[in-house]
């Protein structure tokens, strides 16, 4: 594949740092992307990573030491195989995510439309299993097309065998851990419910709580995407080229899960979402050991969900804050967003999030992870 100059990554990812990497590859077809793929993992003697829309990522001062190879692939497709009252997308990973949402709506189409303004391109979203208010792609990913770097092979796989969960998957690589499968996404599909333009309730409990509906309120897909949007552009959460609260990777650090014990410890007014388990239904007792004894269900204690941004206000660092002489700060208007306020380093930024985490963990016992992916930089 033909290297194009490397451009510096402060100047293709949202937080706006990064030095430019010893060598870029542009791929725009699925084919080029590939190729630059398996050309990279043939000579398997330098680091690698794809980038997409920049806005999850934290890269480092000093140059990558490798190849990085920019997704430029885009546009989608309905294809067939949708159950009735649905459309199937197949969606390139290039493709700009919010543009995709628009265009659903505007179709009547119905699934992905609270996930409107989150920056970035389709291929990163069943990698962290991307969700807004209520909504995640989870709900509405049929598959994934994947190559693999162990093999360079291209395989279709299902989303149940994606493990999705919590802003995470089997894709995707958490600060201080390996993917446990290390591919890249070429494509995803989605099903969609066909739902046109009228005003409609909304089913979804967490949905209606976010936007203050009641359940029987009606509205319609673009009321849903231009009140996501007004509530996102409020708290700096979409892309304002003059707003430095925008010059950020979103949310900078994962919601942290806790078990019912620690969560206990936090004050009464610290927001948090109890995660139902997992519970197995069908409990099988050899007939040989059957005495007219059914054992109840091994209790499974619930783990709980608390507001990293509750946790890091209430640690004593407001909205705006920033250490002495640094050009990282928090968001002026949300707490959770690590932010360039004009020309900071990205070890300003790394500065600031661990001394974020220190305050936290000294207040309340718990260490927040980032989000972000992390590219010579260390927390």
């Amino acid at each position: 594949m033909p290297e194009v100059a490397p451009i510096p990554l402060r100047d293709l990812t949202t937080l706006r740092v990064g030095a430019a990497p010893a060598r870029m590859v542009d791929a725009h077809t699925r084919d080029e992307l590939v190729a630059a793929l398996r050309d990279v993992w043939e000579t398997g003697d330098e680091p690698w990573f794809v980038l997409g829309g920049g806005s999850n990522l934290l890269a480092g001062d000093e140059p990558f030491p490798g190849t990085v190879i920019r997704i430029l692939t885009s546009g989608f497709e309905e294809i067939p195989g949708a159950p009735d009252g649905f459309v199937r997308l197949r969606v390139e990973a290039g493709q700009n995510w919010d543009e995709l949402v628009a265009w659903t709506v505007s179709h009547g189409l119905a699934g992905i439309e609270a996930m409107s303004g989150i920056p970035g391109t389709a291929g990163a979203a069943p990698i962290q299993n991307v969700g807004a208010y209520g909504q995640e792609i989870v709900q509405t990913l049929v598959e994934v097309e994947l190559i693999d770097e162990a093999t360079g092979d291209v395989s279709t796989v299902p989303a149940a065998e994606l493990g999705l969960g919590a802003r995470t998957s089997v894709l995707k690589h958490h600060y201080g851990s390996v993917a446990p499968r290390s591919a890249v996404v070429l494509s995803l599909t989605i099903d969609l419910a066909r739902v046109g333009h009228e005003a409609r309730p909304v089913a979804d409990a967490r949905l209606r709580s976010a936007l203050g509906l009641t359940p029987d309120q009606a509205v319609s897909g673009s009321w849903i995407r231009e009140t996501v949007l007004a509530i996102r552009g409020s708290k700096g959460m979409v892309l304002d080229e003059p707003d430095h609260d925008t010059h950020s990777a979103g949310s900078f650090f994962n919601n942290p899960i806790v078990s019912e014990a620690v969560s206990r410890t936090l004050p009464a007014e610290c927001p948090r979402w109890p995660m139902t388990p997992t519970v197995d239904a069908v409990s099988v007792i050899p007939l040989s050991q059957w005495d007219g004894y059914v054992p109840p269900p091994a209790r499974t204690e619930t783990q709980v969900k608390v507001s990293a941004a509750w946790l890091i206000e209430n640690s004593g660092l407001p909205k705006g804050f920033s250490l002495p002489r640094s050009r990282a700060s928090l968001s002026t208007k949300h707490t959770l967003a690590l932010t360039n306020r004009g020309g900071a380093t990205a070890g300003e930024v790394a500065e600031l999030a661990r001394f974020v985490q220190s305050r936290v963990a000294a207040e309340f016992g718990i260490v927040l992870m980032p989000e972000p992916v992390l590219v010579g930089v260390e927390l």
